[in-house]
């Protein structure tokens, strides 16, 4: 478990699993759009962490640059250990004013990049006997929410099949189910805390989703839910109304 590749790695969770996992000792690759992010993420990692961190600046959602990271992860000579698929961006939930070209798109990242890309990471895990792959999912792959909820459902139960097949392999694979975190993902869509029927409580910090993740993870959890008040959540969507879970995931943006 000594490299990790994370999507998504500029900003947000994917930046903070990125530390987290370098203070380990990790090695790390870093995969993200925005190159001077990432070079400039790389850079503080090397100089706090003293490990190794590759950057691979591509559009996940084009497949020539898809390409790189899928020849990365079968890559012998440097394998692998832990794949971190998080990389993702969120849509209004009025799926009839959207773009659909735009909901395509947001179906492909959250969806067809992780499939092919665990896909990929699989191939030499099994061969080994070990590795981890952690899906970023969300709670609103429990609830009503538009097309982000549909493919966080997907996610989930992916993420629940793979782990209960491919763990007795040596290879985990857990969904993180995280609620609102301050990460700037919903901000970047002008929802703030307070705001929107969305309680200041209810909002996590990346730190502590990442940690509780990681180390479900390791337990090799197929699913992590981090903190209490979102487990409690999860745990009563199964016992009201799809109506009323439907109220609850109209909440926010």
């Amino acid at each position: 478990m000594k490299r990790a590749l994370i999507t998504g790695a500029s900003s947000g969770l994917g930046a903070e699993y990125a530390r987290q996992l370098a203070a380990t000792g990790a090695d790390l690759v870093l995969v993200a759009r925005d190159r001077d992010a990432l070079e400039k993420l790389a850079q503080q990692l090397r100089r706090v962490y003293d490990v190794e961190v590759e950057v691979l600046a591509v559009d996940l959602l084009k497949r020539r640059q898809r390409t790189k990271v899928e020849e990365r992860l079968v890559d012998a000579d440097r394998p692998i250990g832990i794949l971190v698929n998080n990389a993702g961006f969120g849509l209004p939930l009025a799926f009839e004013r959207n773009d659909i070209d735009d909901e395509v798109r947001h179906l492909h990242l959250h969806v067809e990049v992780p499939m092919r890309l665990t896909h990929a990471a699989l191939q030499p895990m099994l061969a080994r006997g070990n590795g981890r792959i952690i899906n970023v999912a969300s709670v609103a792959g429990f609830i009503p929410r538009s097309t982000y909820g549909a493919c966080k459902g997907w996610l989930i139960s992916f993420s629940r099949w793979a782990n209960d097949r491919y763990a007795p392999q040596g290879v985990t694979v857990t969904a993180v189910c995280p609620g609102f975190t301050h990460t700037g993902f919903h901000e970047r869509m002008g929802l703030l805390p307070g705001r929107e029927g969305v309680s200041p409580g209810m909002w996590l910090e990346a730190r502590d989703v990442v940690a509780e993740s990681l180390r479900d993870a390791a337990r090799g959890k197929a699913v992590s839910i981090p903190s209490f008040r979102y487990k409690a959540l999860v745990a009563l969507t199964r016992l009201v109304p799809a109506s009323l879970a439907a109220k609850v995931g109209a909440q926010g943006r």
